[in-house]
């Protein structure tokens, strides 16, 4: 029996844009996946922008240790995606879709990346190559998506169509799989009957509509004010036609691959996520970027492992995208190295639903894209997500603390409320030790300085004082050389 992985993802879609998690939006192809699958209640993406997401989607390394901290940055030349390594121990690797990892502009270079197959290949870049100046005019405007475009234009189609052709030449083998929609991203490009499906429809965002951001950072009150007043269609819901119009449209792509992978893989791992979320509104704001409220960085994720999982059962504790590359290696028996590879298996949960991997999953922001000044420039943001209680920890602005539980709509900031001082500082620590384990670039005390943080130790210029190099990676990557004497290190964390 074949060893085969299929993982689908669309481009910006929060958990709640999808049936399955209780969505006024019908989906009702990836809801027909659900009921098959593992539902993960409480998954978090990395970093809520798409280049940095998919860093960590496919390395395992949290953005700001594979090189991808913001859009339009190329992976480290030291970095192995699970392509590489799935590769290099003979398991057929093909990509397609939107990659967003290679250091160019949004579409990318249209060149293969080493570990996936050329003959699957297909980026964006590779879309728009395929068509006359006027055409690719014509793809980006939203205008073109009211009445309906031919179905064999959109980016959608032509992912599911060598999908398929992908599964029908390689039933019989090992492999993974990856396809990657761009919709329902901006510019909502769509079909009918999908076109015009969502003209009256109110999506509820909620109170946090009319969150006056008293007490919360100053970056958000910037980029609220930068976008103005932001419609309700009815109180607390906003209505995004062309946007929920492009999700029905997806949805009905992702069925084509279900029904594929039905008729050639049965027996296939598949898994379905998107990138990131969009505020839709929430707190003043729209599409994605520096904050860490739910509509952004919660995202959709289904896992169905056959033999495993069992049909429509739900993990209610937080998981993250950066668990993603451990479990794909785990089910083709190959190993991995925990110091680059920060997360954890997900097999356990697939087993038995209610068991908890994580303390908390953290989530992290640094800049939306090095080739733009705006979207706020340089937003420093890491994130510890405990499931009911959230820290955020705004290096150069006003810290956040939320409690699910006593305020899902996230409008009062918690971070100077005695009650939950002891919650707070022992996330706190949580993430200052995740920031030391996974080497962030950004770590030093000013994490650990905040004016909450009363009990912190006094600042100082060594920090904790300690060199953290990189473990082995066997295959890829000797023994690092100690500065010292020029020898190989004996220990990854010690003393500087």
């Amino acid at each position: 029996m074949p060893r085969q992985i299929v993982m689908i993802m669309t481009d910006t879609q929060r958990s709640d844009m999808v049936g399955c998690y209780g969505s006024v939006l019908k989906t009702p192809h990836i809801d027909r996946l659900a009921a098959t699958a593992l539902r993960f209640e409480r998954a978090y993406t990395a970093q809520p922008v798409c280049g940095p997401s998919r860093g960590a989607l496919f390395t395992g390394a949290p953005p700001q240790s594979c090189g991808v901290w913001a859009n339009s940055m190329p992976l480290g030349d030291n970095v192995k995606t699970i392509g590489q390594r799935l590769t290099d121990t003979g398991i057929l690797c093909a990509y397609v879709g939107k990659w967003h990892l290679d250091g160019g502009d949004y579409f990318g270079t249209g060149k293969p990346a080493p570990g996936w197959e050329p003959e699957s290949w297909y980026d964006m870049r590779n879309y728009l190559d395929d068509m006359t100046p006027e055409q690719r005019v014509w793809s980006r405007q939203v205008d073109s998506s009211r009445t309906g475009v031919p179905r064999e234009m959109t980016f959608a189609y032509g992912c599911t169509r060598r999908g398929e052709d992908f599964l029908a030449r390689h039933a019989d083998e090992d492999f993974f799989l990856v396809v990657s929609y761009d919709e329902p991203h901006h510019p909502f490009l769509c079909p009918a009957p999908f076109a015009g499906m969502h003209v009256q429809t109110d999506f509820p965002i909620g109170a946090a509509m009319d969150d006056s951001l008293t007490d919360k950072p100053e970056h958000q009150r910037l980029w609220a004010e930068s976008i103005g007043p932001v419609e309700q269609s009815a109180p607390g819901c906003i209505r995004q036609p062309e946007f929920f119009d492009c999700q029905a449209f997806v949805d009905d792509e992702v069925g084509r691959m279900l029904d594929a992978i039905e008729a050639y893989c049965p027996g296939a791992l598949v898994v379905f996520t998107s990138d990131h979320g969009d505020h839709l509104g929430a707190h003043r704001l729209t599409q994605k970027g520096a904050s860490m409220y739910e509509g952004n960085i919660h995202i959709p994720l289904l896992m169905r492992w056959p033999g495993v999982t069992t049909p429509g059962s739900v993990c209610q504790h937080p998981v993250s995208h950066l668990d993603l590359v451990p479990t794909i290696l785990d089910y083709f028996d190959r190993t991995w190295p925990t110091s680059i590879i920060s997360g954890s298996s997900l097999r356990a949960c697939a087993k038995e639903p209610d068991k908890r991997l994580h303390d908390a999953v953290f989530v992290s922001f640094s800049r939306y894209e090095v080739d733009h000044d705006g979207f706020g420039g340089f937003q420093p943001i890491r994130c510890a997500h405990a499931g009911r209680y959230k820290l955020v920890i705004n290096l150069l602005d006003r810290d956040e603390f939320y409690d699910a539980v006593t305020d899902p709509d996230e409008l009062i900031n918690r971070i100077d409320d005695p009650a939950y001082m002891q919650e707070r500082n022992r996330l706190h620590q949580l993430l200052l030790d995740w920031m030391d384990h996974v080497r962030d670039p950004f770590r030093g005390y000013q994490w650990k300085q905040r004016v909450w943080r009363t009990d912190a130790a006094p600042p100082s210029w060594r920090c904790s004082g300690m060199t953290r190099q990189r473990i082995e990676d066997v295959r890829y990557e000797k023994r690092q050389l100690d500065y010292n004497d020029g020898l190989p290190i004996i220990e990854s964390v010690r003393k500087k």
